[in-house]
């Protein structure tokens, strides 16, 4: 029964993947993307990914900080097994379907999903506060006019501020519901979200934390660099990191899974209005996608079965001991 259930639920997310991989593939035909990609080597292909690679691997070891933090006793190579295996579902709607790493962590360690719960509001905080404060950097240090990208750094770095201080947090929350006066258990579940978020404020595990997803999505942009060189196109470091970030926050900022349609719109209007032609643009932003988020999907759903079968096995365990 237990083997049967982890074949259906490996079976939906394939078929989630399929569907969504399907429209992909769908969308680019149109357009002489693949006689673009045929003209990167095999290195080139495999830096573009190992870069990618990279950023998963440093955003899972900021995770891993984090359960550390909650007390919870995970080795590495577990960690790693759930966060990676969570991409499986990053397209789902808001990427709520990540939270099956909470599930696969109270499955095995037998902690409640109430302890949890802080988890995914940290890794979204922390990406929030890396991505803006390396966006803010990316347009110091660079020439690239995008219209509201200081702001838009701003607001991330600021929103990040407020879902990891307990205080401020409880602070906004108390606010709204003076404004709002309505839903008084939702507010009451907020308040106790921000006690929960007390031991991730620490310094010790903020600046870290920062380090780590800052240098992660850093790779990502610096692929997107080294891509567009080899594409043709002649675009500095930072300004090529700025295009690529404010593109991944314009698409999070739309809710559709993944960020797909608006990350790829904003990618390429920035780079017309870096006077980069279409002819360019177009496939550098499907190839960064494609060895960007289609490249974490698809090894999440290599993962995905290997850790619900893990999870399951370690909680029927856990109840039968």
């Amino acid at each position: 029964m237990v083997g049967l259930h982890n074949i259906r639920t490996s079976v939906i997310v394939f078929a989630i993947f399929l569907v969504f991989a399907g429209l992909a593939l769908w969308a680019a035909s149109g357009e002489d993307i693949w006689g673009q990609m045929s003209t990167l080597s095999l290195m080139q292909a495999v830096a573009l990914l190992a870069l990618s690679l990279l950023n998963y691997i440093l955003r899972a070891l900021r995770w891993f900080l984090y359960t550390k933090t909650l007390g919870l006793r995970m080795g590495l190579l577990q960690v790693l097994r759930h966060y990676f295996g969570g991409f499986a579902l990053t397209m789902t709607p808001a990427r709520v379907g990540e939270a099956v790493r909470m599930r696969w962590i109270a499955r095995e360690s037998g902690a409640p999903l109430e302890t949890l719960a802080p988890l995914i509001l940290v890794d979204r905080a922390g990406d929030l506060a890396s991505t803006g404060l390396l966006l803010a950097l990316a347009l110091a240090a660079s020439s690239a006019g995008i219209s509201g990208g200081l702001p838009v750094a701003l607001l991330a770095v600021v929103i990040a501020l407020i879902a990891t201080r307990p205080g401020l947090f409880a602070g906004v929350v108390d606010a709204l519901y003076r404004v709002i006066g309505r839903k008084p258990r939702l507010f009451v579940r907020l308040r106790r979200a921000a006690r929960a978020l007390k031991p991730f404020s620490r310094a010790s595990l903020v600046f870290p934390a920062l380090v780590l997803g800052g240098l992660g999505w850093m790779a990502e942009g610096f692929a997107f660099h080294l891509l567009l060189g080899w594409l043709g196109v002649n675009l500095p470091l930072w300004q090529a990191v700025a295009i690529f970030l404010f593109s991944m926050m314009t698409g999070g900022a739309t809710g559709m899974p993944g960020g797909i349609g608006g990350a790829e719109a904003a990618m390429i209007g920035l780079l017309t209005l870096e006077g980069v032609p279409l002819e360019a643009s177009i496939p550098a932003t499907a190839i960064i996608r494609m060895t960007t988020l289609w490249f974490a999907i698809g090894l999440g759903v290599i993962i995905f079965p290997f850790a619900e079968g893990v999870a399951t096995r370690k909680n029927h365990a856990l109840e039968n001991s």
